[in-house]
């Protein structure tokens, strides 16, 4: 087995500057400890014949089985979506970490990991709605499957602007083409990112929410926390879905 290679000079290959730094191309999570972690599991990685997309299909999994996870009742189910998800976050670093390490890069890649961001979203919204909908009214499934409709409308929001860009030939907008050019719509940009209260549409900060509530849910005895904490989580998306939206149409990321 090859040498592991030495941090730094991984670190240089497999976490450009310019990534990290983009607001748009990198988790604040990723940032702030999860890249830290996974440049150790990829500098031993890059030394086996593990393929970037094997990696970013158990980024797809671990996603998923979040969803499955808070089928278990009570806070365990909570915890293990909560750990699953910050495995999906892990793997979702080490698949481009080894990569650009290995030249790996694919366009297959690249098409399941953003599937796999889509998957697994949706797949932890409909498994708060099903665990909101124990002991109550089946009526909370459908606040999760709206929920799940509503962060994939969000993401693909996003995507399209990509997908509009290059059948016009246009190259891929940068971070300051997302400023609104309504003032107004600029300032209420600049709120939402103070606030930070529209992070709760992405799976990492959502799971959070839903152990937080499950952990209530074990001190009153009820799914009352945990139904309240999946409607807050809708409302938001949906509010999310119509102003983002309208940042897009506002901005200069169609021009």
């Amino acid at each position: 087995m090859a040498t592991a290679p030495p941090l730094n000079e991984l670190r240089e290959i497999c976490q450009p500057k310019a990534k990290l730094e983009s607001r748009n191309g990198e988790h604040w999570a990723g940032r702030l400890y999860m890249r830290k972690i996974s440049l150790r599991l990829t500098r031993q990685l890059v030394r086996t014949s593990v393929t970037p997309d094997a990696l970013t299909w158990t980024m797809v999994v671990c996603g998923i089985a979040s969803g499955f996870a808070l089928l278990i009742p009570g806070l365990a189910g909570a915890v293990l979506a909560a750990v699953f998800f910050q495995l999906f976050l892990l793997f979702d670093c080490v698949d481009g970490e080894v990569a650009r390490w290995k030249g790996q890069n694919s366009a297959v890649g690249i098409y399941v990991d953003r599937l796999g961001a889509y998957l697994a979203d949706a797949a932890l919204m409909i498994g708060a709605g099903v665990r909101a909908a124990q002991e109550g009214s089946e009526l909370w499934v459908s606040a999760g499957l709206a929920t799940a409709l509503g962060v994939v409308l969000l993401k693909a929001s996003t995507d399209l602007v990509d997908v509009a860009r290059a059948r016009r030939g246009l190259p891929v907008a940068g971070d300051e083409a997302t400023v609104p050019r309504a003032a107004s719509l600029a300032t209420v940009r600049e709120l939402a990112s103070v606030l930070k209260i529209h992070r709760v549409t992405n799976g990492i900060e959502a799971s959070l929410v839903l152990l937080a509530a499950a952990a209530v849910d074990t001190f009153t005895g009820s799914l009352d926390p945990t139904r309240a904490a999946l409607l807050a989580i809708g409302v938001i998306t949906w509010v999310m879905v119509v102003a983002h939206l309208a940042s897009i149409l506002s901005s200069s990321r169609l021009r």
